[in-house]
């Protein structure tokens, strides 16, 4: 009969890379809860709600958005409590992160669009997209608006269910 030597096994325990562009929070400038954030995974494209109970993070509902529904999140996000412009929008859209120059750039495009009665077709696929990303943060308590001729704006509703309970 044959001696079987186990060795002791050792679990080898990697830190996960933490990368500040790829993970993104906001506390919607007070308007969640104190110890609640949203924190938005950009690479696996989640949105997951946090909260905070007795120092321990807990994990309230989270859902996933396609790149192009995240490509007209993150802008309402990072402009609330402020509207983000239609051009910003556009632009965020059909380029990722952008810079003042590509912004202009989209504020001109819109304008010749609207000059020419192509502005509905124009802004067609930024709609479809915030209109799945609106379905999405129902459950969020969180709503867009639409701001006639200026852009759109995020609008907390209520508290999502289950979060106070």
């Amino acid at each position: 009969m044959q001696k079987l030597y186990l060795r002791e096994s050792r679990t080898l325990t990697l830190p996960l890379k933490q990368d500040d562009e790829n993970i993104l929070h906001f506390s919607l400038q007070g308007a969640l809860p104190e110890g609640h954030t949203l924190a938005v995974n950009i690479p696996f494209g989640t949105c997951s709600y946090l909260a905070s109970d007795n120092g321990r993070p807990l994990l309230l509902m989270q859902e996933q958005f396609t790149g192009s529904e995240m490509s007209v999140l993150l802008p309402l996000l990072e402009s609330f409590p402020y509207y983000c412009p239609y051009e910003v929008m556009f632009a965020r859209f059909y380029n990722g992160n952008v810079s003042e120059r590509v912004v202009e750039r989209c504020r001109r495009h819109l304008q010749e669009a609207q000059e020419a009665g192509l502005w509905d077709q124009e802004m067609r696929p930024v709609r479809s997209a915030l209109s799945r990303t609106r379905i999405k943060l129902r459950p969020f308590g969180i709503d867009v608006s639409s701001i006639l001729a200026t852009g759109y704006i995020l609008m907390l509703a209520a508290i999502p269910a289950g979060v106070n309970d």
